[in-house]
């Protein structure tokens, strides 16, 4: 079925409510953070991990082939992923989410990606590969470049399954109220990221 090829957008910066760059070395381990990416309406998830993050071999659900990118920052432990679920493509809105981190249980890994809507589990540290639910995929994978000397982060692309088209056919009315017209622009030079605590009014549960 072939392979699925690095898709570069053009590179956004990461910052805070404020204008200021968000530095690697200030990310809370296991606290998920959300940021737009590669559309102004396109929810991401910015996780940093307790130890490095290696190449894991992945499959979309179409069949096609790709390897996952080790994680950025230092010790490797930084990664980014879409937040929008792979199988009914519930997202963290400004008023609630579905999907979230917790901590893993039994046999799961440290961390997981959970989606509350479907029981959809995905392990960051294995290129959001799913480990439980009835997600056909892994989350498609946000490009991460990490500058050493600023401790700066900038998104650059995709890997893996994009749903961009799908979740605006979907939602599209949903977004037109959320964040209006933007929504299918893509990102600038620069793009907010912050808690997810901080970016949905309300976190949805889910149980381990």
């Amino acid at each position: 079925m072939g392979k699925v090829s690095f898709k570069p957008y053009d590179p956004s910066l990461l910052i805070n409510e404020f204008g200021d760059p968000i530095r690697a070395g200030d990310l809370v381990v296991a606290e998920p953070y959300v940021f737009n990416y590669p559309f102004q309406g396109t929810p991401a998830f910015l996780i940093r991990l307790a130890g490095p993050v290696r190449t894991s071999r992945l499959k979309t659900e179409s069949g096609q082939t790709y390897e996952s990118l080790s994680g950025v920052g230092p010790n490797q432990t930084i990664v980014a992923f879409s937040a929008i679920c792979a199988h009914k493509m519930m997202y963290p809105t400004p008023n609630i989410s579905f999907i979230g981190l917790r901590k893993g249980v039994g046999r799961e890994p440290q961390t997981v990606i959970h989606c509350c809507g479907d029981d959809s589990r995905y392990d960051p540290s294995q290129g959001a590969q799913v480990i439980g639910g009835p997600a056909p995929q892994p989350l498609a994978c946000i490009v991460m470049r990490h500058d050493p000397k600023t401790d700066g982060l900038r998104a650059v692309g995709t890997l893996g399954g994009e749903m961009f088209k799908a979740f605006f056919d979907k939602y599209e009315f949903k977004l037109n109220i959320d964040n209006g017209p933007k929504s299918k622009q893509l990102c600038t030079s620069t793009t907010v990221c912050k808690e997810l605590k901080r970016y949905s009014r309300q976190l949805q549960g889910c149980p381990a």
